[in-house]
């Protein structure tokens, strides 16, 4: 079940440096966020203090609330390895685990969690690879490696291990970037099809990917070196890209800086 993700006055720190400074944002169930902006002003760093990536760290900090349907995922309560099988996390290059088969790939951190029945396993690995728009594509070959397959389809194999625990957010630290321009438009289309069951962050410095994939847009800004960044606005992707509020957004988006 897709949820809804609110930050309320977010620090974000590396030992003494101030990375990212006073983020307020709210994130609806089964939608579509960007993350935009140039490079270090913090985009990055936001998104894995989403599962509490940013934690491992030596030395990393986040203050302030990060909460996944009103609970604070930063509470003493809460566990760490939990949150991060409730939020998901897709990287910017493939990696799937090279070795090990496609199938194997698939549900590996169901493994993980103790599950052994292999009719369980295979009716998992067919439906997150079928989510994951692969299915049609291996179903043949799921006892080949996984590390055997193209650059995109390596990135589809990544989703489909990161649906198959049934996550309720999916992060994606520039999915595409790595990536020809075909295998690109399949992840988009597949992010589409994807939010009819999570709720997902991108961050990408593709402007008309952010255009064409997400419902609101966060534009995040670095005023100067030493300083941290921040979120300069959020709004509405249509509004964002014709209509900013901010002068910067504007100035960013139409390629004035950046």
């Amino acid at each position: 079940m897709a949820k809804r993700l609110d930050l309320k006055a977010v620090d974000i720190f590396y030992g003494d440096f101030h990375a990212v400074s006073d983020v307020n944002l709210s994130v609806s169930p089964r939608s579509v966020t960007s993350f935009i902006g140039p490079s270090g002003c913090g985009k990055s760093t936001v998104l894995r203090t989403l599962n509490r990536m940013h934690e491992e760290i030596p030395g990393a900090r986040v203050d302030g609330e990060v909460l996944l349907d009103g609970e604070d995922i930063y509470a003493r309560s809460a566990d760490a390895v939990a949150v991060r099988r409730t939020i998901g996390m897709v990287f910017q290059r493939p990696n799937p685990f090279p070795t090990m088969s496609i199938r194997d790939n698939v549900v590996a951190g169901l493994k993980l969690q103790g599950v052994r029945d292999k009719k369980k396993l295979d009716e998992v690995a067919e439906a997150s690879l079928r989510g994951a728009n692969l299915w049609k594509e291996v179903k043949d070959r799921l006892d080949k490696p996984g590390g055997g397959l193209s650059g995109g389809q390596q990135q589809r194999l990544c989703i489909a291990r990161a649906i198959a625990v049934q996550p309720d957010v999916l992060l994606m630290d520039e999915p595409c970037s790595a990536l020809d321009p075909i295998s690109t438009l399949a992840i988009e289309d597949l992010i589409g099809d994807l939010k009819k069951e999570y709720t997902i962050v991108i961050v990408t410095h593709n402007m008309q990917q952010a255009a064409r994939v997400s419902d609101q847009t966060a534009f995040f800004n670095l005023e100067a070196t030493g300083k941290p960044g921040k979120l300069v606005e959020i709004d509405d992707t249509e509004k964002i890209f014709s209509n900013p509020h901010e002068q910067a957004t504007e100035d960013y988006i139409s390629g004035r800086f950046g």
